[in-house]
């Protein structure tokens, strides 16, 4: 209903357009020429009138209009189209009519029988529309649809639409004001409302209610909420939402939103007071600013009052909330960063005072340009400052030197020497037990030398080319240097596999460097079609000329040699995708880690299973995991379309996880979908719970959304 007032308005625009001699300011202010042509043109001296008969065609640029005859009354200063009138416009809309006539100022004017057909292939119809007071313009009898053949209705009424007896666009006020209007499905009446109002099309934004969401949950009853849109200006606004509950208080939400030229702001605020008169309180903050062109900045905050409120309230479903507030700098081949972090734990397990405030953590990363031998530099600081109120604070001061040199032989052999050194200084203060604890000021250096080599082979045949590339490195460092008094913080977990295999050091954080010699070789192959299927494969593995007990049980890396780690890729077209992944033991083969991920059939009915397993490594805070997961959809026909997907732990304690179940009914301007879910989580007060969702789509209209728990 939003358009039926904006295509009247085209109509009356391009009837004046086709009035030239009436010298439109619409067409004066216009550069484009325009193109005029009919069977026969006569001037009327006794009635002052002009008349173009037959096939009347009015161009000028895209826009077009077409007639069986076009007349101008002079005196009366009024134009007519009448017979067969077509309006083609720009975008693409097309407007038909019996009759159009319009006075030479644009204040009043006249339309019978009026059809459009948008861009989009939707249609509106009225029995005519009027337009007076050069502001105000009528339809009469409107009736709107974008459905077209939606479930085989050719020759019936449209899958739905909707009807006005009276649609006014005040153009003054830039309102549009419908009475009785009425949404029909299947031409049966579903909605209706005598009278309502909004902006028209012309503005952008302005404040007032916004459509309600219903909703419900076992913890919370039936719920509504009601959003109110507050407008502060073109570039800033606030939305408040209070959410009214059959078995909690009410709750209030307002997201404030602001666009600068060079800067951004959200920010989200939930309150609320449950039956027992707890407070209850979620801020989620996001702000970006562009300080000049090369630095810019940015803070996060999200902090809650209650572990579970966020799930409860059906928030988020976040396992932490992380604020942050950093800068970084970009020029050249130069990065810097300044950064700070905090994390809430919002599960049952955490301790809060475990978990590590950083503030602050600097990183400067310098890269040269290439010399004329080709070699290049890199130096890597960092420096953090890590605190926990009930455990240990560390300082840290870390540099990393890199001083590559790159070779290509005659034959193809692409070779790399390295030199590189790295140091670091260590300030470890606050222990829980100082006499047992490692605590004081220690450091290391860390030199290595390391050499990489690749051979990649190529072949190339008229339908597929072939990759061959073995690759090695060998690596020549000091063993150790991990000293006890150096606490462990941003390199606790870790995992092997074919990405960071040939990594210097696969350790993800600075705390923990990879000492010894060792060398590290592998080989990948893979196969690409013309037409865009392609598989591949990789293997690989390292041998450690002497152990390391810095690496942990299963970790892969605790003996001379590591476990084998590979990837197996097959794609040879869209009806099959199979990508598996593992870490093989080096001593029987048998799997450390498996994750398969296998994607099958065409659009229509598509198959996808996902399997993942890695066993526990000694010493993390992580379980072993066995979880299988997959999905089913179908669809039965043009309209019709279900899925089915679980989540199921195969762990000995394990079982299912989740299920649902979904059916669909979509069609070109109206999609139904019924969603039946099962979660089997659950946290303190929080049980599992049963779901079934109603979703609606109108086309153009927007979504209507009912969920029972």
């Amino acid at each position: 209903m939003f358009k039926l007032v904006k295509f009247v308005s085209y109509t009356a625009l391009l009837v004046y357009l086709s009035s030239y001699w009436a010298v439109a300011k619409e067409i004066s202010s216009s550069n484009s020429p325009i193109l005029f042509s009919a069977e026969k043109l006569t001037y009327n001296d006794k009635n002052n009138r002009v008349e173009a008969l037959g096939n009347v065609e009015i161009t000028q640029g895209k826009r077009i209009l077409m007639a069986d005859s076009v007349f101008y009354e002079e005196r009366r200063n009024l134009v007519t189209a009448e017979g067969n009138v077509t309006l083609l416009e720009p975008s693409g809309d097309v407007l038909f009519a019996k009759s159009m006539q319009l006075s030479g100022d644009l204040k009043e004017g006249v339309i019978r029988d009026l059809q459009i057909r948008f861009a989009d292939n939707s249609r509106l119809a009225a029995k005519g529309a009027t337009r007076k007071f050069g502001n105000e313009t009528t339809i009469n009898y409107a009736v709107y649809s974008p459905c077209n053949d939606c479930g085989n209705r050719r020759g019936k009424e449209p899958f739905w639409q909707i009807k006005a007896k009276k649609v006014v666009h005040d153009q003054k006020g830039k309102k549009m004001k419908y009475r009785d209007a009425k949404l029909e499905v299947l031409g049966v009446p579903v909605a209706y409302t005598p009278y309502f109002s909004h902006p028209d099309p012309t503005v952008k934004r302005k404040s007032g209610f916004l459509a309600p969401k219903f909703g419900g949950s076992s913890t919370l009853g039936s719920l509504i909420s009601l959003p109110y849109f507050i407008d502060l200006g073109p570039n800033k606004d606030l939305t408040v939402t209070p959410t009214a509950t059959s078995k909690e208080r009410l709750q209030l939400s307002t997201e404030y939103r602001s666009l600068q030229n060079n800067s951004r702001l959200d920010n989200k605020i939930f309150v609320a007071y449950d039956s027992n008169d707890k407070f209850l309180g979620y801020v989620d903050s996001q702000y970006r600013r562009d300080v000049n062109d090369i630095w810019r900045a940015g803070v996060d905050i999200k902090r809650s009052s209650d572990d579970t409120y966020l799930r409860r309230y059906k928030i988020n479903t976040s396992k932490s909330l992380n604020s942050r507030i950093f800068a970084e700098g970009f020029k050249g081949r130069d990065y810097a960063k300044i950064d700070s972090y905090f994390t809430q734990g919002i599960q049952e397990t955490d301790k809060q005072g475990d978990i590590p405030i950083v503030l602050p953590m600097i990183d400067y990363n310098y890269q040269s340009e290439p010399e004329s031998s080709g070699s290049t530099t890199k130096i890597n600081f960092n420096a953090l400052a890590l605190t926990k109120t009930q455990n240990t604070d560390t300082r840290r001061l870390s540099l990393d030197s890199h001083w590559t040199y790159p070779t290509l032989s005659k034959s193809g052999q692409l070779i790399d020497f390295n030199l590189a050194l790295r140091s670091d200084l260590y300030h470890i203060t606050k222990t829980r037990n100082p006499d047992s604890s490692p605590h004081g000021i220690t450091g290391r250096l860390h030199p290595k030398a390391y050499v990489n080599w690749s051979y990649p082979l190529t072949k190339v045949s008229p339908k597929v080319t072939q990759l061959l590339e073995p690759k090695a490195s060998m690596i020549i460092s000091p063993n150790g240097g991990n000293p006890r008094k150096i606490k462990n913080e941003d390199s606790i977990d870790f995992e092997l596999d074919e990405i960071n295999l040939f990594n210097t050091n696969r350790f993800a954080g600075l705390d923990r460097v990879e000492g010894g010699s060792r060398i590290t070789y592998g080989l990948k192959w893979g196969a690409f079609g013309n037409g865009g299927g392609q598989s591949s494969i990789s293997l690989g593995q390292s041998y450690r000329f002497r152990a390391d007990d810095t690496f942990a049980k299963n970790s892969g890396l605790e003996d001379n040699f590591s476990d084998l780690v590979g990837s197996l890729n097959i794609f040879p077209g869209e009806h099959l995708n199979f990508n598996y992944r593992t870490r093989l033991s080096h001593e029987d083969l048998s799997p450390n880690r498996s994750e398969i991920l296998l994607t099958v059939g065409p659009p229509s009915t598509k198959l996808t299973a996902n399997y993942i397993f890695f066993d526990r490594q000694e010493n993390s805070e992580f379980a072993s995991r066995e979880e299988f997961s997959g999905s089913i959809f179908a669809k039965w026909d043009r309209l019709w379309s279900s899925s089915f997907s679980t989540i199921y732990d195969l762990n000995d304690d394990g079982g299912v996880r989740s299920l649902a179940f979904d059916t669909a009914f979509e069609c070109e301007c109206f999609t139904f979908k019924t969603i039946l879910k099962r979660d089997f989580f659950s946290d303190r007060e929080l049980e599992p719970s049963d779901s079934i969702m109603l979703q609606l789509n109108f086309k153009t209209l927007g979504d209507v959304q009912a969920a029972l728990f």
